[in-house]
C-alpha cells in the first residue's frame, strides 16, 4: 500500500491496490454504493471506507457525496478510464501468465461488430474443439482493431484494414443485401441496382456503420440520392422493419423474418462488405491466433460458399 497520497498522474503501480480500483469501478457502473457492496459481497459502509481509502492514496477527491449518492467529480471521471485500463491490463497480465504456465492459449478474448458477432462469429464458435482456448466475446470497440486489443481483446474482427502495426488476416467479402417482404414485387429477383433501389423507401443502419458507409459512397459516386429514410442502430431491427411494410431494408445480415435477400449493384459492380481478423505480433500465443484465423475463413466458405473466399 502506498505511504503517502501520490499524484494520479504519476502512481506507483507496483504498490496501487487492484482491488481498490476494482471497487472504484463497480461503484461507478452500479450507479450506487448499496448496489455495488451487493455485487462485491461486502457491506455498503465497509465499500465507503475502501473508496475513501483509495482517495487517500491517490490524493484526490474521486466522488461528491450528496446525500446517499455518489457523484464522479470532473478528476473522478477522469481516473476511472485510467481505471478500467488498468484493470484490463491486469486481467491481460494474468491470462498470460495462466498460458505461459499451461504452455498454451487457455483462454482468449474476441471483439466483433454486433452483426458479425450474430451471424458467423457464433456459429464458428459452435465448431470449437475441447483443446480450443476458452472464448468470451465482446462487441468490437467503435474506434476499430487497436482499440479492442489495447483494451483486452487477443483477437478483433473489423470491417476496415487493420493498420500495419498489427498482424492480420482477410476472412471473407459479404455481400450486403436488400432485404423485401416475400410479397414485395422483387421478391422474385436476385438483385437490384442502386438507382432502381433510391427510388425506394429505406430502412438504413446509421452512418457509423460500414455497410451505410459502403452504400453512402456507392450513392454518391453514382450521382444519386436518397428519397424516405428510415434509420437504425440495430441490423436486425431493420429487418424487422422491413418484414412490416416500412421499407426495403439494406444491411449485411444474414436473411430473417422470411425475407427475400437482393444484391446491391452499384457503379462498380455488387456491393460487398470485407472481414479481417487483427492481432498483436507481439502477442506470446500469436501462432495460435493465427491459426484460429485461417480457420474462422474456412468456416465462413463453409458457412456461405467459394464465392466470399477472401482469395477470391
Amino acid at each position: 500500500m502506498l505511504s503517502k497520497p501520490c499524484s494520479a498522474l504519476s502512481l506507483c503501480l507496483v504498490s496501487l491496490d487492484f482491488r481498490l480500483l476494482s471497487y472504484l469501478v463497480t461503484t461507478v457502473d452500479e450507479g450506487s454504493a448499496n448496489r455495488a457492496a451487493a455485487v462485491l459481497h461486502i457491506s455498503q459502509p465497509a465499500l465507503s471506507r475502501q473508496l475513501r481509502q483509495l482517495e487517500g492514496q491517490l490524493g484526490l477527491t474521486l466522488f461528491q457525496r450528496q446525500g446517499r449518492r455518489l457523484v464522479l467529480t470532473r478528476a473522478g471521471e477522469q481516473f476511472v478510464e485510467r481505471a478500467r485500463d488498468l484493470l484490463a491490463q491486469a486481467d491481460a497480465v494474468e491470462r498470460t501468465a495462466t498460458s505461459l504456465a499451461s504452455g498454451r492459449l487457455t483462454s482468449m478474448r474476441l471483439a466483433a461488430p454486433t452483426t458479425t458477432l450474430t451471424d458467423v462469429l457464433a456459429p464458428f464458435l459452435a465448431t470449437l474443439r475441447a483443446d480450443d482456448p476458452v472464448p468470451t466475446v465482446r462487441e468490437l470497440d467503435p474506434d476499430g482493431a487497436l482499440a479492442a486489443l489495447t483494451g483486452g481483446a487477443d483477437l478483433a474482427i473489423v470491417t476496415r484494414p487493420p493498420g500495419r502495426a498489427l498482424a492480420s488476416r482477410p476472412l471473407a467479402v459479404l455481400p450486403i443485401w436488400a432485404y423485401v417482404s416475400a410479397e414485395d414485387v422483387w421478391a422474385g429477383r436476385g438483385q437490384v441496382d442502386l438507382a432502381e433501389l433510391v427510388e425506394r423507401d429505406l430502412v438504413l443502419m446509421t452512418e457509423s456503420f460500414r455497410p451505410r458507409g459502403l452504400l453512402d459512397a456507392a450513392v454518391e459516386e453514382a450521382g444519386l440520392s436518397y428519397g424516405t429514410v428510415l434509420e437504425c442502430t440495430n441490423a436486425q431491427v431493420a429487418q424487422a422493419l422491413a418484414a412490416a411494410g416500412r421499407g426495403v431494408a439494406v444491411v449485411s445480415d444474414d436473411a430473417r423474418f422470411g425475407l427475400r435477400p437482393l444484391g446491391v449493384l452499384g457503379p462498380r459492380g455488387p456491393l460487398w462488405i470485407s472481414l479481417f481478423a487483427a492481432w498483436d505480433p507481439r502477442h506470446h500465443a500469436a501462432d495460435v491466433l493465427a491459426g484460429i484465423a485461417d480457420r474462422l475463413a474456412a468456416f465462413c466458405v463453409d458457412r456461405y460458399g467459394e464465392e466470399v473466399s477472401a482469395g477470391r
